[in-house]
């Protein structure tokens, strides 16, 4: 929460996105905190400050050079972005239209390692005072400017001491590839917890769900209560409280599966991110929502 500076909105819900709860800025800094649950090494982001004013954007890159500086790699993309925001980076990837390369290696302050590399190619123009470096970079490496000046920046590049950096960092053929000794950043144990936790969470912020799965259980137990009251001095009656015992079971399964439905969509998607993230494996989180739907059962009038 420090890292991504939202520990004053700690106790704050989500909410919906444009009608309740965090802002756009705030919700993708949230997204950053989400991933960094399970400790990655490295985190892979696409366009972080698309739709964002500067303000926001600022905020989002200032979060994000906070995790860079903890040790993490972040490889992210970018569109656009302002001389602040660009200069954040310490590397850039950059290529042109059929995924050749232009520019692999680092940015230095003020761009200057990037400037004074694409400076050094002939019949490139200089770079103004003040001008964004990137929009300069693009200008000058986009097709017209190649067809006018016959460069091929990709050519240039696997002539450059960059490109030679490049391969000779590359691992050889049949190296063997880096070995973790665990999947998860946490025990088993402490996963089960935390799904447990989130998921009670959950339910607890749903009242509609729990209302409606309460109502039902108490106008079902009502209903056949009224009807076989007083009944069952023979075996006739006992059969028929018996069905009648198989019938209220039956509705309440159905009704509770309805009823769950629109809680699951909603969770689904959190699910799936979260454990494409290997924040948890799926085993913990359906023994949560199992102890959590038997303790409500369990409790239920």
């Amino acid at each position: 929460m420090e890292l991504v500076e939202l520990s004053p909105l700690r106790d704050a819900l989500v909410g919906l996105p444009g009608v309740s709860g965090l802002s756009t800025e705030q919700r993708k800094r949230l997204t950053i905190a989400v991933e960094l649950v399970a400790n990655p090494s490295i985190i892979f982001m696409d366009e972080p400050t698309s739709g964002l004013d500067a303000r926001a954007a600022a905020i989002v890159m200032r979060a994000i050079r906070n995790t860079v500086d903890t040790g993490r790699t972040v490889v992210c993309t970018i569109h656009q972005p302002s001389i602040d925001i660009f200069e954040s980076f310490d590397e850039l990837f950059l290529m042109k239209r059929g995924g050749e390369e232009i520019y692999v290696g680092p940015l230095g302050r003020h761009s200057c390692e990037l400037i004074r590399y694409f400076e050094a190619t002939e019949d490139v123009r200089k770079i103004k005072d003040g001008y964004n470096p990137s929009t300069w970079m693009l200008e000058v490496t986009s097709a017209t400017q190649e067809q006018m000046t016959g460069i091929n920046f990709s050519q240039v590049y696997k002539n450059s001491e960059l490109y030679l950096i490049k391969e000779l960092s590359t691992p050889p053929e049949g190296s063997s590839d880096l070995s973790f000794p665990t999947q998860y950043s946490q025990t088993f144990l402490t996963q089960s917890f935390a799904c447990l936790w989130k998921q009670s969470l959950s339910y607890w912020r749903n009242p509609p769900y729990t209302a409606v799965k309460y109502f039902y259980t108490t106008v079902i137990a009502l209903l056949f209560g009224t009807m076989f009251w007083g009944i069952g001095k023979n075996q006739q009656d006992l059969f028929n409280a018996m069905g009648s015992m198989y019938s209220s079971v039956l509705f309440m399964g159905v009704q509770n599966s309805a009823s769950v439905q629109p809680v699951v969509a909603v969770e689904r998607t959190v699910f799936y991110r979260e454990r494409a993230a290997h924040m948890y494996s799926p085993l913990p989180y359906a023994l949560g929502q199992l102890q959590l739907n038997f303790h409500t059962s369990l409790f239920s009038p």
